[in-house]
């Protein structure tokens, strides 16, 4: 009995030694796994730590040039708070009617920096430096006006170009700007053009939507304040002007690019339009469906606007109006290369072209002051359309990639078309 009783209590011994020893493993596989995790959360921790570290540093590294930016503006501030300088240019430039966009942005810097950005003078000068503003040449005006404005709460919206890092420049002042970029595109006069229907940028303008004609105004103030836009239509009773028009154009490379609002075929220099004596070089030309300008409210098929420059910068628009009838064969060459697609400028091996070929033989024009068709609407531009139609085709109408690129007639605000 003693014996039955010692070994129950040997086995009970064992037993609870085990369970114990159980307990003890288990107990320290579950802190070696808690450490595990710990640690895992401090190396993570530090990792965090490290580069939040890093980023303050790099933080610091770019605040300094910004500290020492903001330094200078202070200066220059100081150094025009008095109004004496901003006093001095104006009545500088007060003796030149024709100052450049360069100079107008200018003043309205000076004005900004002297006045503040909401000063009713500083917004005004920052609005006529924009709407002066060559927009195929001059995009440092075109965001420094568009950013002021945009600053001041006007409803103005910079351009996608304008975020962009700092590209390099050229010798001439003139920014280099990636060939694949929104900004080395130019519409129909030669102005930057948007960014694509789709992208997370705003589309600048258009033929329709959100930024059809009619909302044009919103970001190019010209568009929707001017008293003198194109087109026309173009109806009597005419003033007549005695003075004559003679294209001089020379047959040249054929370059010629889908910019997304039409069909453009950029000139080499060389051909000219001499107004009343006056040389204006051809920039480009480029083609409206339909016409743009209507004659006595009706609209041609087509328009081919050929676009020119002068000495003093004053543009000149050559309107050639199209009527559906034969073949144009002229047209049937730029249209065997006209890219379908928006896309880089082409230009395609020994083919040679002379815009001379579009145009009719008699030259007798109406002509009035208008604008720009396309934003930003810029005014001052003389307008010369051909009494005389030209044909094209009806296949060749359709075979033209923009099914409506035209902006809708505009008022004539006591406007006087001339005829000769």
């Amino acid at each position: 009995m003693k014996k039955t009783i010692a070994i129950v209590v040997l086995l009970l011994a064992a037993l609870g030694a085990g369970g114990f020893a159980f307990m003890q493993w288990k107990a320290g596989a579950g802190a070696k796994a808690e450490i595990s995790e710990l640690s895992a959360k401090v190396s993570a921790t530090e990792k965090k730590q490290e580069a939040a570290e890093k980023e303050l540093t790099e933080t610091k590294e770019k605040l300094a040039p910004l500290q020492v930016t903001a330094q200078q503006m202070e200066a220059v501030k100081a150094a025009l708070s008095s109004g004496v300088t901003l006093e001095d240019l104006e009545a500088a430039y007060a003796k030149d009617k024709k100052l450049s966009a360069e100079r107008v942005l200018g003043l309205a810097g000076v004005r900004l920096l002297t006045k503040g950005g909401q000063d009713p003078s500083t917004v005004s000068a920052f609005e006529k430096a924009l709407e002066m503003t060559d927009w195929s040449r001059q995009q440092k005006v075109i965001c420094a006006a568009q950013y002021a404005l945009a600053a001041a709460g006007k409803p103005v919206k910079p351009l996608s170009e304008c975020a962009m890092p700092t590209a390099p420049v050229k010798p001439d002042g003139q920014e280099a700007l990636p060939k694949d970029s929104p900004g080395s595109k130019k519409d129909e006069h030669g102005e930057k053009k948007g960014d694509k229907k789709g992208d997370k940028h705003a589309v600048h303008w258009d033929y329709e939507g959100l930024m059809g004609p009619e909302n044009w105004g919103k970001e190019f103030p010209k568009c929707g304040r001017g008293k003198e836009q194109s087109p026309l239509d173009i109806k009597g009773p005419f003033q007549k002007v005695r003075f004559s028009i003679a294209p001089d154009y020379k047959v040249g490379p054929l370059r010629i690019i889908n910019n997304g609002h039409t069909i453009q075929v950029n000139v080499n220099p060389g051909s000219k339009l001499r107004i009343d004596g006056v040389a204006y070089e051809l920039l480009q030309y480029h083609f409206h469906r339909p016409s743009e300008e209507a004659l006595n409210g009706k609209r041609q098929a087509m328009v081919i606007h050929f676009v020119h420059k002068n000495d003093a910068g004053e543009l000149a628009v050559l309107g050639v109006l199209l009527q559906i009838g034969n073949e144009n064969p002229g047209i049937r060459t730029l249209w065997e290369h006209a890219p379908q697609k928006e896309g880089p400028e082409v230009q395609p091996e020994s083919v040679a072209f002379n815009p001379a070929n579009l145009l009719p033989r008699e030259l007798e024009f109406y002509h009035y002051d208008g604008s720009l068709t396309t934003p930003p609407c810029t005014e001052k531009v003389k307008f010369y359309i051909l009494r005389s139609l030209v044909n094209i085709s009806r296949e060749q109408v359709s075979a033209f990639p923009f099914k409506m690129n035209a902006r809708p007639l505009q008022p004539l605000n006591d406007r006087q078309i001339m005829a000769n």
